[in-house]
């Protein structure tokens, strides 16, 4: 670029490129990576590239992949398989808490047996740009799955793109022998909110949900909202779905009311997100492939609309996993429990159109993605630990020998 430019113009031309291209250019000269790494630049990055992300892990030793298609005209021709950051390719067993503003947030649990049989464990959330290549490592405290029953999600501030952490703990409803009525009157919600700008965790101490709302694990985020799929438990009264929201700027919850149609307990529901429009599914779960597809408006509370209804004679057992830049939503369908394949579902025209994956034996997600920089000024496997930083080390959950990251 050219030295004739004034300096504001080459940033602006800068922050039309590439994330490839801006990484190379950190390397051009010290005025270009300081430029390049400001907390002001990769907050305002923008990039008008969208994709479509299939992660898929085996059900045998849930070894994870990646691959993602350009979601535009060309659709799907075009896709590449992400490289795992080193660290993320040796955790096995890891669950996906959600995709958002181009990272990904995985849950995993480190048990280890020492000489002395003394078991470590360790639950964390590995926050990963791939694009960057870069990861951090968050120790998530006092997880159970005992009598208690641990909720996480993942999402990025609107207002400051501040990445956060939301743990949930409640009574386990499932949990058998257990006084969930006493127990809901006598022991308070436990929330606990991650901030990656402080390196630490801290309890809102106010708008908490009501002790007989239960959370699902299904979640999803949308435009800096947090949702999860719930029912409300409230003795003497009969139990209903609903949504609960977690606002990542305000840290509020808030309780959103489902249409009747949706809101009856024998309703199986799933969420999904469409455009960054909340999308609540409804299937029957005798004939799963009939679907009714909702859509929340505005984040209205009880203000939803029926978008289309999907008719699966043409493929038996079909079950949607997500939506496309377009709209169109991504099904998997199988003639039998040995095979599966991902194809792209046209509602108007009713029809199918496929992608070229298998799924058998697979666990999977289908997740809208986009580039970000985020995490670019955070040093790679930095590890966040009872409100202290550190570097990755590989005695680490053993021994909790850590070498502090240079600040």
């Amino acid at each position: 670029m050219s030295d004739n430019l004034p300096f504001e113009i080459q940033i602006e031309i800068m922050k039309k490129l590439p994330i490839k291209s801006l990484i190379q250019f950190r390397s051009v000269s010290k005025s270009w990576r300081s430029l390049i790494d400001s907390s002001d630049f990769i907050h305002h990055y923008r990039t008008h590239m969208h994709h479509l992300l299939v992660s898929l892990a085996g059900l045998d030793d849930f070894d994870r992949q990646y691959v993602s298609f350009i979601d535009d005209d060309t659709f799907p021709q075009h896709s590449v398989s992400f490289h795992l950051h080193s660290f993320i390719n040796d955790l096995y067993y890891t669950s996906i808490i959600n995709i958002t503003h181009g990272l990904i947030c995985l849950y995993w649990r480190y048990v280890e047996d020492s000489e002395n049989n003394i078991i470590y464990e360790k639950d964390m959330a590995v926050i990963w740009n791939p694009i960057i290549r870069k990861a951090v490592v968050v120790i998530v405290p006092n997880v159970s799955f005992d009598m208690y029953d641990t909720v996480l999600g993942f999402g990025v501030c609107r207002e400051t793109n501040d990445a956060k952490i939301v743990k949930i703990t409640c009574i386990e409803k499932y949990r058998r022998g257990i006084d969930r009525e006493r127990l809901m009157s006598s022991i308070p919600w436990q929330v606990e909110v991650f901030t990656l700008s402080t390196g630490a965790w801290r309890r809102p101490c106010n708008n908490l949900p009501r002790k007989s709302i239960r959370f699902s694990c299904d979640s999803e985020v949308v435009d800096g909202v947090l949702y999860w799929l719930a029912d409300d438990v409230e003795p003497g009264f009969s139990i209903c779905n609903l949504i609960m929201s977690f606002d990542l700027t305000t840290e509020e919850f808030r309780e959103v009311k489902l249409p009747d149609s949706l809101a009856c307990p024998d309703k199986k529901l799933l969420i999904s997100k469409r455009r960054e429009c909340l999308i609540v599914l409804d299937y029957d779960e005798v004939e799963l492939e009939f679907y009714d597809v909702w859509m929340m408006e505005d984040g209205i509370s009880n203000s939803f609309t029926k978008l289309f209804s999907v008719n699966g004679e043409m493929y038996p057992l079909a079950s949607i996993h997500g939506f496309r830049k377009s709209g169109e939503p991504v099904f998997k369908v199988s003639e039998g429990d040995e095979c599966g394949e991902l194809v792209v579902y046209e509602p108007y025209s009713e029809h199918f159109d496929k992608l070229g994956i298998n799924v058998t034996r697979r666990v999977f997600t289908v997740s809208p993605y986009v580039e970000t920089l985020l995490l670019l000024d955070k040093p790679d496997l930095t590890v966040y630990y009872e409100n202290q930083i550190f570097k990755y080390r590989d005695d680490l959950f053993q021994e909790l020998n850590l070498a502090p990251v240079d600040q």
